[in-house]
């Protein structure tokens, strides 16, 4: 943690170099960028930029302003559609903004710089409440990678697998947003509160974030039970876990096509708290990278062992324990796909997209047989899915979670072939059209696939969204190619 005095008395560093007039001067030649999972948005910008306090990044997005240059704004890179990326734009790199500022050991609010991410923001709070009786740990993080920044997860409006919390704008007592003009300002619920509204899921279209005030949780031991369930009965199981008293959950479901448990049967785990002098043994099972590379590949060339070994893996972990915390931390198998690629001699490369789609709860297992119908007729290859649950999100502008939905996630074999790309983009269409035929919406995050009348169905006040982008940003100096792609699609109305 540093004083406000040193984190005030920064030198302005940046990685790519200011000339003595202040402007920027990008790098000669242009970088090649791409997102993580996908590999499917690889983008040309003009240079990338790290700042390291908040004056480094009001120095840059000044001298961007007078010398008529467009900002974007990346972390982990782990966005599917986009949104971090815009061409021959300056890149802003936030990773370098990754200080602890403050930590309320009373109230469980912490100060953090946007750019941190999930493994070091756990490590610093532990290691300032090492003596503390009562400590405090996040309520909850995006599964499936931690490699992400506290500003991306904002940015998305992410969730975890919490069976009764909202998506993560509910934990975020305030930010510090530096908008077009290079201006810093605080917003809250109370101070600036459209802007607020506007930045959770607003995917750094209206500034950039630069320190978060993030609401903790008080830590406590909690104990995984996991069964094998169907969807038929999964809603009212989810419900019987949340009146037990159980905080964190989600369902796993089969991927085998040919089964008549695709999409119908699952691992089914759910934790509860348990007594705080509970013991954690260090020896409890769980997976290694080279453990979920296997099941990947696995998922890959035999569905049924797949499920399988998943299955019983957890099934053999039930009953352990962990810390509310960082149990929800995962390990995330870098350029997994390469390697698959090259075991099967695939003539083209390819990796995993993620949809996420959410549906009314007592509308899912209507949804899953519609699924299970539509990938098997057209031979959609689903690598992995879950079922979790979400509240009604009454705080952000442009809100994904617009009832208490189920929330299913599907990871598409995606193949960087035309034919390959078309699929999973029709793919992705056709179960929009499922969702929201039964009220239901989907995720921005992962795609720019939805066709316009899909994006007014499950998102009306988008076009409004893109109006109040101009009026904060008129000269819209924060692009991104998924920015361009909606503007462009709504272009008629704005």
């Amino acid at each position: 943690m540093i004083s406000r005095r040193e984190f005030m008395a920064g030198s302005v560093a940046l990685a790519v170099a200011s000339s003595a007039s202040g402007r920027l001067t990008p790098e000669p030649e242009s970088i090649l960028v791409n997102d993580i999972h996908s590999q499917l948005n690889s983008t040309r910008v003009l240079g990338i930029l790290q700042p390291r306090f908040l004056e480094d990044v009001q120095s840059i997005v000044r001298s961007a302003r007078k010398d008529r240059k467009i900002i974007s704004v990346a972390g982990g890179r782990h966005a599917m559609g986009g949104q971090q990326f815009g061409t021959d734009t300056l890149l802003v790199d936030i990773r370098k903004l990754s200080r602890v500022l403050n930590l309320d050991h009373k109230r469980g609010i912490i100060e953090v710089e946007a750019g941190i991410e999930w493994p070091e923001l756990i490590d610093s709070y532990l290691t300032l409440q090492n003596d503390d009786r009562q400590s405090w740990g996040i309520a909850q993080k995006q599964t499936g990678a931690d490699r992400l920044t506290m500003a991306g997860t904002i940015a998305a409006n992410a969730h975890g697998r919490g069976l009764k919390m909202k998506p993560f704008v509910s934990d975020v007592e305030s930010l510090v947003l530096v908008d077009a003009t290079g201006t810093a300002h605080t917003c809250s619920r109370t101070e600036n509160p459209e802007l607020f509204r506007l930045v959770h899921g607003g995917y750094g279209l209206f500034g950039i974030v630069t320190s978060v005030r993030l609401r903790l949780a008080p830590r406590k031991k909690i104990e995984r039970v996991v069964e094998i369930g169907t969807v038929d009965g999964s809603m009212a199981a989810f419900e019987k876990r949340i009146a037990d008293g159980f905080q964190y959950g989600d369902f796993q479901f089969s991927i085998e096509h040919d089964s008549e448990d695709f999409l119908h049967k699952g691992v089914f785990s759910c934790y509860r708290p348990v007594p705080m002098d509970t013991p954690i043994p260090p020896t409890e099972k769980q997976l290694t990278d080279e453990n979920w590379r296997q099941l990947l590949y696995l998922a890959h060339t035999d569905e049924k062992q797949a499920f399988l070994r998943y299955a019983d893996y957890y099934l053999s972990t039930n009953g352990q324990v962990y810390w509310s915390d960082t149990h929800q931390l995962s390990i995330y198998p870098d350029n997994y796909h390469r390697e698959i690629d090259q075991r099967l001699h695939a003539p083209y490369p390819a990796t995993e997209m993620i949809t996420e789609i959410d549906v009314p709860r007592p509308m899912l297992k209507g949804f899953l047989d519609e699924v299970r119908e539509d990938f098997r007729k057209n031979r959609v290859e689903l690598i992995y899915g879950t079922v979790r649950l979400i509240e009604r999100d009454d705080e952000s502008f442009l809100p994904w979670a617009k009832q208490s939905y189920a929330c299913t996630i599907f990871n598409l074999h995606t193949v960087h072939s035309p034919e390959g790309l078309q699929r999973s983009e029709d793919a992705f269409r056709r179960i929009i059209d499922m969702a929201a035929r039964r009220g239901g919406s989907y995720y921005l995050t992962y795609h720019r696939y939805a066709t316009r009348k899909q994006v007014e169905s499950c998102y009306p006040q988008f076009a409004e969204f893109l109006r109040l982008k101009k009026r904060y940003d008129p000269e819209e100096r924060f692009q991104s190619d998924w920015y361009r792609h909606c503007r462009t699609m709504f272009a008629d109305i704005l």
